[in-house]
């Protein structure tokens, strides 16, 4: 325990937050290099990969592929090196000093998700010191693991994966909090903006000007009537909530009682079911709102606040799927939550989500991760190597 602990306190010390406002943004360059310099002696071979920048002034970002053994398959233990930014002066604890207190691992990153990397590890360390010499140890099919940056922002590190081929496994486990019980789906996501410009004006007289506002109260009415359409149309009761979701989230437009609104721009948030296209959404939205804009003489722009999160699931009768609820003892499920698992899946591999952890400390204050679940968490991970690495499968 005193090693894992040590990983833990290295990790959680290395700050890796990513944000879209530079001032919270950084680099996660620290962690890379600390799973880097813990697997090489393991026998893995580690390909440390710059991930290209989305904007001007972000920090330098990395994925790490480290290999032990060759050829094609084998299995992915994947997980995400940043974290989302905190609040210290809120924390009953320094959030980048591992606290350990009432049972619980205190600290940004150990559930969400940085401590899966120690706890993946700590299971690969007791399989190769029951096998011998990892240098001479030939495995059946590849172990790799996967870390990836800007899961909390962008999922920069994912789409980068993505873009260059690689890793190649033949199944990915994605260590995020579930509570050790696996999930093979989970909804999409996007974050769209629509901007609808007229002309301001004195408001003494309304055809001194075009007024955005008017334009987008029927914009948001044909919107609600879209949410109502596609929640009539989808339906998948494996979900709590079983249809797609719309949410206005906020709204900005003029600047003054006394005058025509000349802009007027609303963001919202669609979560889409397994087998939806965020593309295709984002179409028949657009095509929806064009006669409205017409109609009001606005000029419209949709744009999306980021490259969205495609919806990801994993047959039922998967190999890894049923696997996991062999050794987990609970039926794999779906949550509204979106992960790097489609991009696992569109690098060809059969993917599940599951980790140490609960999703509900996963952003909050006071992050932690209970004690009890490290012995569960090696031991679980220790079988699925022994399955997919030592054991063609």
């Amino acid at each position: 325990m005193s090693q894992l602990i040590s990983r833990f306190q290295q990790l959680i010390a290395a700050p890796s937050i990513s944000s879209a406002l530079p001032e919270y943004d950084s680099s996660n360059k620290a962690v890379i290099d600390l799973l880097a310099e813990w697997l090489t002696p393991l026998g893995f071979d580690c390909e440390i990969m710059p991930v290209p920048k989305e904007r001007i002034g972000e920090a330098d970002k990395f994925n790490l592929i480290a290999t032990l053994g060759s050829g094609p398959g084998g299995l992915v233990l994947s997980g995400h090196t940043d974290t989302v930014p905190c609040n210290p002066e809120r924390w009953h604890s320094d959030p980048f000093k591992l606290t350990e207190r009432d049972g619980k691992l205190y600290g940004l990153g150990t559930c969400d998700m940085k401590g899966f990397f120690a706890l993946a590890i700590e299971a690969i360390e007791n399989i190769l010191s029951q096998l011998g010499n990892p240098k001479t140890l030939k495995l059946q099919q590849p172990l790799i693991i996967l870390a990836t940056a800007d899961e909390e922002s962008s999922m920069s590190g994912a789409r980068a994966l993505v873009d260059q081929g690689k890793p190649k496994g033949r199944y990915a486990i994605i260590g995020e909090p579930t509570g050790l019980k696996p999930i093979r789906m989970h909804k999409g996501i996007m974050m769209e903006t629509i901007r609808l410009t007229g002309n301001a004006g004195h408001s003494s007289n309304p055809s001194l000007g075009i007024n955005a506002i008017d334009a987008m109260h029927d914009v948001m009415t044909e919107l609600k009537a879209y949410r109502t359409q596609l929640a009539e149309e989808n339906h998948n009761q494996d979900f709590e909530i079983e249809v797609p979701t719309l949410n206005f989230g906020c709204l900005h437009g003029g600047d003054n009682p006394n005058r025509i609104c000349g802009s007027c721009e609303l963001a919202f948030d669609l979560r889409a079911l397994p087998g939806m296209s965020n593309e295709q959404l984002r179409h028949e939205m657009s095509e929806r709102i064009k006669p409205i804009a017409s109609r009001h003489n606005v000029e419209f722009e949709l744009e999306s606040l980021f490259p969205g999160v495609p919806s990801f699931a994993t047959d039922k009768h998967a190999d890894l799927i049923q696997l996991a609820e062999k050794l987990t003892h609970h039926q794999a499920h779906a949550v509204a939550f979106a992960t790097e698992a489609p991009f696992m899946q569109q690098l060809g591999m059969e993917t599940v989500v599951l980790g140490p952890g609960s999703i509900d400390q996963a952003h909050q204050l006071d992050e932690f991760l209970d004690l009890d679940q490290i012995k569960p968490t090696v031991a679980l991970l220790s079988q699925f190597i022994e399955a997919f690495c030592l054991n063609k499968v």
